[in-house]
């Protein structure tokens, strides 16, 4: 368990290392620059709304209970945080969800090129890309719920940011592995169970890359080498699950 918990959090990571592999650079540079707006600008806007939610904490409780609130807000401000990062991935995952998967059959040719992939022109995948990113995000929805009633039952409430941090893993895990396996011409639900065949590996993967999103100009880079770090997982471990879907 926590051996593949390690290796998948070094796959998450292990991107960072061929983001300016020859080859690679032309569908990395966007998904780049693409983070970088997106985060600018979720980023001006956190700073606004953890200052706001502050003072309204402050204000709420009565002054003889204003401890609490430092108890309360690092507990609040950790759950914000990868709730906030974690939907910021997901906007610029949806804009750069056809580079993504051209970059994530460019590795796996790479890796393994006894397999057949489809090599779709930039135009079908401008296509088919966001329709998959919708549905995963329905999906990402629904998971949400459990984790939500943990956040807003009195004593349960007190795991919110452990239960927040790991369905961010796993959301972030199921984002980034999506491409390489969908490259394969798994639907959803088959890459769901191969994941879950493997979900301390994928859980793994996903905290790997949770750090990065979190990590100020990681975070910049975290997309593509997410996707980079989930192809070299798919062609090194999870390809051989494939048969038992």
């Amino acid at each position: 368990m926590t051996g593949s918990f390690v290796d998948g959090y070094k796959y998450g990571l292990s991107g960072l290392r061929l983001l300016t592999r020859p080859g690679l650079r032309a569908f990395v540079l966007l998904p780049i620059l693409l983070n970088a707006v997106v985060f600018a600008i979720g980023s001006w806007w956190l700073i606004g709304f953890l200052g706001r939610a502050q003072d309204a904490v402050t204000r709420w409780l009565p002054d003889w209970l204003d401890w609490l609130a430092w108890l309360i807000w690092p507990l609040a401000m950790i759950a914000v945080l990868v709730v906030v990062w974690t939907s910021f991935t997901l906007i610029a995952n949806l804009l750069g969800s056809p580079f993504n998967g051209l970059l994530a059959g460019k590795v796996q040719r790479w890796q393994r090129p006894q397999d057949e992939l489809p090599q779709l022109p930039l135009w079908q995948e401008v296509v088919r890309a966001p329709v998959a990113e919708v549905r995963k995000l329905i999906y990402f929805a629904l998971l949400a719920i459990p984790v939500i009633l943990v956040a807003v039952i009195p004593g349960l409430n007190i795991l919110a940011p452990l239960a927040w941090a790991v369905y961010g893993a796993w959301l972030l895990a199921v984002e980034y592995c999506d491409y390489p396996l969908a490259n394969c011409g798994l639907r959803l639900s088959e890459e769901r169970r191969i994941l879950r065949a493997n979900r301390w590996l994928t859980l793994g993967f996903g905290a790997g890359v949770l750090t990065m999103t979190v990590i100020p100009g990681l975070n910049l880079v975290a997309m593509p080498s997410a996707v980079i770090g989930a192809s070299l997982m798919w062609s090194d471990r999870l390809a051989g699950s494939r048969q038992d879907v």
